[in-house]
């Protein structure tokens, strides 16, 4: 589940309602990492409040240390590094222990760095490289979103370990102008 910003209130509300991770946009710090971890995983790891027998567990009884021994290592964080500021301190944000995967936000990125939509820009680039190379020093899964399965082919090719493919609304958006379009087009006679 994507929440809109690092707070505590808006990142333990979707996981006490069933969420199994969470991805916070725009984070530019280790200590905004952090705030996600602390937010997301119970004592010793974190400080979220304790809430057992809801949705997040199935509303069921049992073990509350076990429950929250199993919160803690099955709960997914993903850092999403789409700023200037992000690329400067991905490698800060990468050593946080707790998080799993960091996110190339490459639009939001090159609006950041006054390119926007130069994917091959050398600044971009050096970006991209930048961020990869903490995800492997750290051994976080760099993850990126892709449009087609070339695009995604190359992401993997080159050190992506977590693609997001397209989104129902650009698939959505396709499928209806391909059936608009059709529809358009007069039969043959």
């Amino acid at each position: 589940m994507r929440v809109p910003a690092t707070q505590y209130h808006l990142i333990a509300r979707v996981l006490d309602v069933g969420a199994d991770g969470i991805m916070v946009p725009m984070c530019e710090s280790a200590e905004q990492a952090q705030l996600l971890v602390q937010s997301a995983k119970y004592p010793p790891v974190g400080r979220r409040g304790s809430a057992f027998g809801i949705a997040h567990d199935d509303y069921g009884s049992g073990d509350v240390v076990a429950k929250i021994r199993e919160a803690n290592a099955e709960t997914w964080l993903c850092a999403l590094v789409e700023t200037v500021t992000g690329i400067e301190h991905v490698d800060a944000i990468a050593a946080v222990d707790g998080i799993d995967v960091v996110w190339l936000g490459h639009f939001d990125l090159t609006n950041s760095m006054g390119i926007p939509t130069q994917f091959t820009h050398p600044d971009y680039l050096r970006a991209v490289d930048r961020l990869l190379a903490a995800c492997r020093k750290h051994g976080k899964a760099a993850r990126h979103l892709v449009h087609n399965v070339p695009d995604g082919l190359a992401k993997l090719a080159q050190g992506f370990r977590c693609l997001s493919y397209s989104s129902d609304m650009w698939l959505f958006k396709q499928a209806l102008a391909d059936g608009i379009s059709a529809l358009r087009t007069p039969p043959p006679r």
